[in-house]
């Protein structure tokens, strides 16, 4: 039995195992080292059994389930769409890399793989792959615990090939193909452990399929809030590889596929996006702040302390954009050393070319994220400006009213609330701008030297030029503001006094006023835009003057130009064109953001009605509505009161009717009994 067995190893392996050695050191090295045909056999081992335990559960618990073949494969986020693949192609090189072991048998080179060789490669592809099925299947053919079990058995024996590998690596001061891909096994099991972490905190798993006969039969109210959780947008679910990648769009991006879109069919919401609780999360960061300090607390920086999460967030990849986008020139001149002879090691050809699609890929990925969450933050900010600003007319004193009128408010929120909504969107801009020109300035530098001065006075001297226009258009901009306040409010009285002016035919003198307010709003609006257009044609302008200036720097220096530095610099220069010409229109917005929270601040700094003075009624008083020789005026002047000395008492469900002549005060005294009329 000992020399079958030892023939047996012979045939297989190639030699004897732990001949003339110690034999717990031995079975160490033989079980854990990659090269030897002890470790082999294990893994080949292990592996036909996870293959065949994965054969079982398929053949036997999808047929079980009940499910059409229909819907057997689903693919439901990004982060089990990646270890599907990764795992199912790291299976096929496997498979492939077996194949050609085992071929290489009945060619001349017959002795190149001894059969433990092809054997493990084969079986690892063959687990690999149909693990990467398996994980495909939809839970609930297979069972709640399939997807956490397996996949911690998966990352077992990933963790022995890897680490075998490793040992196998350093002792044999080589990589193989075979090392690297058991390297890269360990990768892919992760993905699928992370994948079934997620699985057991899924709502749609198959717990909740599977419970959905026990549930108890919903009310209609249930039902409704049921269907309205179901209707909110999947954003609302994602997790962190949807959200990065955008996964939770596919739907939505499938179904207007396959149809124009409806309004039903428009996802809600989530609580977090909506102006109601956008509006109480800024009215409580406020009323904290009131409480800490007895001054007037800043609007901006409540705003800033309600998002300063998501402002830090986008701002660093906003950081990473510019950091990924700064790299080009470097990799740029990098790739031309290496095509010109002055590489520094061998394959740095192939690090280049990687390391550039990552940065691209970086570059990409962070920039949609940095677009995606301030236009976000934007719609935040203006729905709850747009309640902040309908709350606060509800409650401005008569004369507040008097200065704010209903054409201005109107404006407050069709015009400044927009205005301030898109300023989140440029924010990062006024800082990325300065970083990416240092950075630009810091590769012209090495790699033209002192000739990147003249690049920088070039810019410094666009800056400075632009300075007195700048002033300029914030002047023409609040000008432009008041004279469309001006207009809105004509407009808006000549529409509710229509009937009036066709009664009158006063038409035409209205046409006239209106006519004229709009010369003077028009006026404004095209100092503004002339401004403008002058500082976009000085910044468009500058680039092709850096570039002038720092090649005639070369040229009169005669600093040496050769296809590297050349190559960057002109790199370098389109670097330096995108931030400059964004800066008038950054400019441009910051301007109208700012005239715009300062009008919007005024108004909700104005003063209020108060609430005090009037006390809501309660069933089960007799007397709703008492005064007692109260005194009122819409100026808040004691002085000169509008009503004095008034004594009222209503009983309730008693009918009162206040009579009197024009200009008497009956208004006056229901506005009062409101409390809309100020008690002096």
């Amino acid at each position: 039995m000992g020399s079958l067995t030892g023939s047996w190893m012979m045939n297989l392996c190639g030699g004897p195992v732990c001949s003339n050695q110690d034999a717990l050191s031995c079975a160490f090295k033989e079980v854990f080292d990659s090269s030897t045909c002890t470790n082999h056999l294990a893994a080949t081992g292990i592996g036909l059994l996870l293959v065949l335990a994965l054969a079982l559960q398929l053949v036997i618990k999808i047929p079980n389930s009940g499910g059409s073949a229909q819907g057997l494969v689903a693919v439901g986020s990004p982060l089990q769409l990646a270890a599907v693949v990764f795992s199912g192609c790291l299976g096929l090189v496997y498979l492939g890399l077996g194949l050609s072991m085992l071929g290489s048998i009945f060619s001349q080179d017959a002795a190149a793989y001894l059969p433990h060789w092809w054997l493990v490669t084969l079986s690892q592809g063959f687990s690999l792959v149909l693990s990467s099925f398996a994980f495909s299947v939809r839970p609930r053919f297979l069972g709640a615990s399939f997807v956490p079990l397996w996949s911690i058995l998966v990352v077992v024996y990933a963790a022995f090939i890897c680490c075998s590998s490793v040992v196998g690596i350093v002792a044999d001061k080589a990589i193989t193909i075979k090392a690297c891909l058991d390297v890269l096994s360990l990768p892919a099991a992760f993905l699928f452990l992370l994948y079934g972490v997620r699985c057991t905190h899924d709502e749609d798993g198959y717990q909740a399929t599977g419970n959905a006969l026990y549930k108890p039969l919903n009310t209609e109210a249930d039902g409704q809030i049921a269907d309205s959780d179901t209707q909110v947008t999947s954003f609302a679910k994602a997790g962190f590889f949807s959200k990065m990648s955008f996964w939770w769009l596919n739907h939505l991006m499938k179904l207007g596929y396959e149809k124009p879109l409806e309004d039903k069919d428009m996802p809600l919401l989530q609580t977090t996006d909506r102006a109601h609780n956008q509006y109480l999360m800024f009215l409580e960061k406020l009323n904290s702040k009131q409480s800490h300090s007895h001054a007037t607390p800043s609007i901006l920086w409540t705003i800033v302390s309600c998002h300063k999460r998501e402002i830090i967030v986008s701002g660093f990849f906003a950081l990473l954009k510019v950091l990924t986008l700064s790299t080009g020139p470097l990799l740029l001149k990098a790739f031309i050393n290496v095509s010109v002879g002055k590489g520094t090691f061998k394959y740095e050809g192939f690090v280049l070319a990687a390391t550039m699609f990552v940065c691209k890929c970086c570059e990409s990925l962070s920039q949609r994220q940095w677009f995606f969450r301030t236009r976000r933050l934007g719609l935040q900010v203006r729905s709850f400006l747009s309640a902040a600003i309908y709350k606060k007319q509800q409650k401005l004193s008569n004369s507040a009213k008097m200065k704010h009128s209903s054409g201005q408010i109107m404006n407050y929120v069709t015009v400044d609330a927009y205005r301030i909504g898109e300023f989140p969107y440029w924010f990062h801009q006024t800082w990325t701008t300065s970083v990416q020109l240092c950075i630009a300035l810091a590769i012209l530098y090495n790699a033209v030297g002192a000739a990147a001065v003249s690049s920088l006075a070039v810019i410094i001297i666009t800056v400075i030029g632009n300075a007195p226009v700048a002033k300029l258009q914030h002047k023409f901009q609040s000008k432009l503001m008041e004279a469309q306040d001006v207009r809105l409010k004509a407009m808006s009285e000549s529409l509710v006094h229509m009937k009036i002016l066709k009664l009158y035919s006063w038409e035409g003198h209205f046409k006239k006023v209106i006519e004229g307010l709009r010369e003077v709003e028009y006026k404004w609006l095209s100092a503004f835009l002339l401004r403008r257009a002058y500082n976009s044609f000085l910044f468009w302008s500058s680039p092709v003057l850096v570039s002038a200036a720092t090649f005639l720097t070369c040229y009169l220096f005669k600093i040496p130009l050769d296809a590297s530095n050349v190559f960057t610099t002109v790199a370098t220069l389109r670097l330096v064109q995108d931030p400059v010409r964004t800066i008038p229109d950054v400019i441009a917005v910051l301007i109208q953001a700012k005239v715009g929270f300062t009008r919007i601040s005024k108004f909700l700094d104005a003063p209020e009605l108060n609430g005090q003075l009037r006390k809501k009624y309660r069933v089960g008083i007799d007397y709703p509505i008492v005064m007692n020789s109260c005194s009122f005026s819409w100026d808040e002047n004691p002085s000169k009161p509008t009503l004095n000395n008034i004594n009222l008492v209503v009983k309730a469900g008693e009918k009162v009717a206040i009579c009197g002549e024009v200009g008497s005060g009956k208004s006056t005294l229901l506005a009062a009994v409101l409390g809309e009329v100020p008690k002096t």
